[in-house]
């Protein structure tokens, strides 16, 4: 009898997430699918439990459980085996209904890191021999170099000015690996080739690409994109975020996807258009920031649409918004295949799969430079694309909204 209590409490902590969000006027639902479970609530005026009231002593309940939002506000509800035996506590949140502008449009985004990232070494003949003398001190691809010899590091302009004035002295560097900072002392080498002294690295201090504007929030000016993390195309590891822009895009070219190929759009950057905006964060789940100029009016939903969270999103037809020439924002059918389910933010939460000839005529499905183009079903915005599969370019991933909105929010509230 323990052990198959022990089994059944395992299998409801595994299957049910401890906070739910409602947004006001909707439901959720949540299923035990056990015959023994209490349920009591530290309040009872913030949702309908099963129709009513939640009771605030443990009482028995039949699953599937319907939570029906009543009011603004936060509720507690703690779930029991037999009364006695603790399942799970689930926080209810019910939100005012959300509403943002979708986006769609193509940007232009310009990433200036913190400091300068190392890409790459540099092997020059020294003595007889060819070496990196910054790869012989420890440093690696990816790094960050913050400072050297005490004096801050902005670009590749001011880390070249304090080398060159360095000459052969021995040099401290200071530097970020994965969020841990340290301090790597190294000599610089005689480089006949260069006729000067050098540490032997290639580094770099922005990254720039094409990607799609997700939503605008009006209300708070701030908005979201792409909906993963920018990655450093040489390290391959997340851009350690000093500042950035972003500005409108113009598409010259699309090079159609293939089993194996991904393809891409390229564009041009406009950067004198009534469109631009600054990047705070980089995050798994995008970039955010504030918008300085939004256009209004080019847009197949030029006005605010509610946001669906993530527990709102089902299997079924949908909706794609984005640019696939100049500057024009369309609407394009696809299909939301699988929902995963989650109680914390992943770039992965959708499975789609496009559905529409004319965008699989043109780009063969999802290419590099689509992420962020936002879903949209049942006139909710539910999510914004983010991965292709490689090996069938028709289907890839989605995140929830939810989880870029509450990115967005937090610069906000922070």
């Amino acid at each position: 009898m323990a052990l198959i209590i022990l089994i059944i409490a395992w299998q409801v902590q595994v299957n049910v997430v401890e906070r739910i969000n409602i947004l006001e006027g909707q439901s959720h639902y949540v299923n035990f699918r056990l015959p023994f479970v209490y349920v009591r609530a530290d309040r009872n005026d913030i949702v309908l439990f099963n129709g009513e009231q939640p009771p605030v002593e443990a009482s028995r309940v039949s699953p599937p459980f319907n939570l029906e939002a009543l009011n603004l506000g936060q509720v507690n509800l703690h779930f029991s085996l037999f009364g006695r035996i603790p399942l799970r506590n689930i926080t209810v949140n019910v939100l005012p209904e959300i509403t943002l502008i979708p986006g769609g449009h193509s940007i232009g985004i310009k990433l200036y890191s913190e400091g300068v990232t190392v890409v790459g070494y540099y092997f020059f003949e020294s003595g007889g021999k060819s070496f990196s003398p910054a790869r012989e001190a420890g440093i690696k691809i990816g790094d960050t170099i913050l400072a050297i010899n005490g004096q801050p590091v902005k670009d590749v302009n001011r880390a070249a000015q304090i080398l060159e004035r360095a000459g052969a002295k021995r040099i401290i560097l200071s530097i970020n690996r994965e969020g841990e900072e340290m301090e790597l002392s190294l000599e610089p080498a005689y480089s006949a080739a260069d006729e000067g002294y050098r540490i032997g690295l290639y580094i770099r201090d922005s990254a720039a690409g094409v990607g799609t504007l997700s939503f605008y929030n009006p209300r708070t000016g701030s908005y979201g994109a792409l909906g993963h993390i920018v990655l450093d195309a040489d390290t391959n590891k997340p851009v350690n975020l000093s500042n950035g822009t972003i500005v409108k895009a113009r598409i010259i070219d699309v090079k159609t996807a293939r089993r194996g190929q991904p393809g891409e759009k390229t564009g041009i950057f406009m950067e004198h258009d009534n469109f631009s905006g600054n990047i705070e964060k980089n995050t798994s789940c995008g970039i955010f920031g504030r918008l300085h100029h939004f256009p209004y009016t080019d847009s197949p939903y030029p006005n605010p649409i509610p946001l669906a969270l993530a527990a709102l999103v089902e299997p079924g037809p949908a909706e794609i918004l984005t640019v696939i020439e100049d500057d024009t924002i369309k609407s394009f059918y696809v299909e939301i295949e699988k929902v995963i389910y989650q109680d914390k933010p992943s770039d992965k939460g959708l499975v789609i799969r496009i559905t529409d000839e004319e965008l699989i005529k043109k780009t063969g499905g999802i290419i590099q430079g689509m992420s962020g183009s936002p879903i949209i079903q049942n006139g909710r915005l539910v999510g914004a694309v983010t991965h292709v599969f490689v090996n069938d370019p028709t289907r890839g991933y989605g995140i929830f909204m939810e989880w870029m909105y509450q990115e967005a929010e937090s610069l906000i509230n922070n």
